[in-house]
């Protein structure tokens, strides 16, 4: 008797197989092709879906394919460039911290409410308290008048400016 393969939990109570969702969604993410254009590279294999079918998977499943590759990801590197931006969110105005290496790769990125030291604090919490991430040794800053705290010190920022840690 033929054992039946093993499948990943993630798909269990699919229509579709495991490969074929995976295809789809590695094509929309790889190629930046749209819903509808997958829809009618499935039919060509003789796939039939719909292109919400396809929105759902890239939903679902992207979240968890980031989390499952994160682990073999490079580390950020020793150098971020952080900036804070003023967004409106239900028609309030809140800030988004962001910070990225030197490599264009995001290190972190939070959402806060308003622009504070404390604000700024959390921001770098929770940069660091990512697995992987250190304290980098430079962090250029934009035009932020909240300080930034870096091992200790405080990063004060008045136009551009550099900060080496100690």
């Amino acid at each position: 008797m033929a054992r039946r393969a093993a499948r990943d939990p993630i798909y269990s109570g699919r229509r579709f197989s495991a490969e074929t969702i995976e295809t789809c969604v590695r094509w929309y993410i790889t190629y930046r092709l749209s819903y509808r254009d997958l829809v009618a590279m499935m039919a060509e294999q003789g796939i039939v879906v719909s292109h919400t079918t396809i929105m759902r998977w890239v939903l679902r499943y992207v979240p968890e394919y980031e989390r499952r590759w994160s682990r073999f990801a490079r580390s950020p590197g020793s150098s971020w460039r952080m900036d804070e931006t003023a967004v409106s969110v239900r028609g309030g105005r809140h800030y988004l911290y962001r910070a990225v290496d030197r490599h264009g790769k995001s290190v972190a990125s939070l959402l806060c409410g308003d622009r504070s030291m404390e604000a700024a604090q959390a921001f770098f919490r929770a940069a660091v308290g990512q697995d992987g991430v250190t304290l980098p040794a430079k962090i250029n800053v934009d035009g932020n008048s909240a300080p930034i705290p870096v091992r200790g010190r405080v990063l004060t920022s008045n136009g551009f400016r550099q900060c080496t840690r100690t």
